[in-house]
């Protein structure tokens, strides 16, 4: 249960891509909001300039959709997680407070190596690697993986950055191929963790 009796009945809300755990917004729900985005599983916040309820995109189309809440241990903060429908800021940004994907972008290529899968795209190389079946995929990723040995051994740092790229591509690619994702991956190494 929240705690809205604190701050005037508004608690902040944090919000955050669903797929790059990357942080895109910050707003306020009452109870009522809380209760809207529930109910329709799009973000809604109340507006303290505006002074009502205000669904994140009915302007735009830029909705967030609900994958899951969380509330704080002290129950006076919630983070959501989102699929965005697009840009969350409204000046066009995916996030109002400009970071670099970074590691996150590791999760964005994983979605668009999957889109790929779900919706070919003629000429897509992601498609291409698709048609000729996992042997093919497994051999690029192997092939990658001895290119990124041997520019390791030869210490030229721009090399082993490039053959590392190309070789976790192929593995994300593999990884659609066999239906795992990285939150998967992620989840096994993190068990190993101590």
């Amino acid at each position: 249960m929240i705690d809205f009796n604190k701050n005037d009945g508004l608690v902040p809300v944090i919000i955050q891509d669903n797929k790059t755990l990357e942080v895109l917004m910050l707003g306020y729900m009452n109870e009522e909001a809380w209760e809207k985005t529930n109910e329709d599983k799009l973000v809604t916040f109340f507006s303290r300039s505006k002074n009502r309820l205000w669904t994140k995109g009915e302007e735009s189309g830029n909705f967030l959709k609900v994958v899951s809440t969380h509330i704080d241990c002290d129950r006076d903060t919630i983070l959501i997680k989102a699929k965005p429908q697009g840009p969350t800021c409204h000046t066009g940004s995916r996030s109002c407070f400009q970071t670099e994907f970074n590691q996150n972008f590791l999760f964005y290529l994983e979605s668009v190596v999957k889109d790929r899968y779900e919706n070919p795209v003629e000429g897509s190389y992601i498609n291409r690697l698709q048609a000729k079946g996992i042997n093919k995929i497994a051999q690029k990723v192997g092939e990658e993986a001895t290119e990124t040995i041997i520019a390791a051994l030869n210490e030229r740092k721009k090399d082993f950055v490039n053959e590392t790229s190309d070789l976790l591509f192929h593995l994300l690619v593999l990884l659609q191929e066999k239906n795992i994702s990285l939150k998967k991956i992620a989840k096994n190494l993190e068990s190993r963790h101590k």
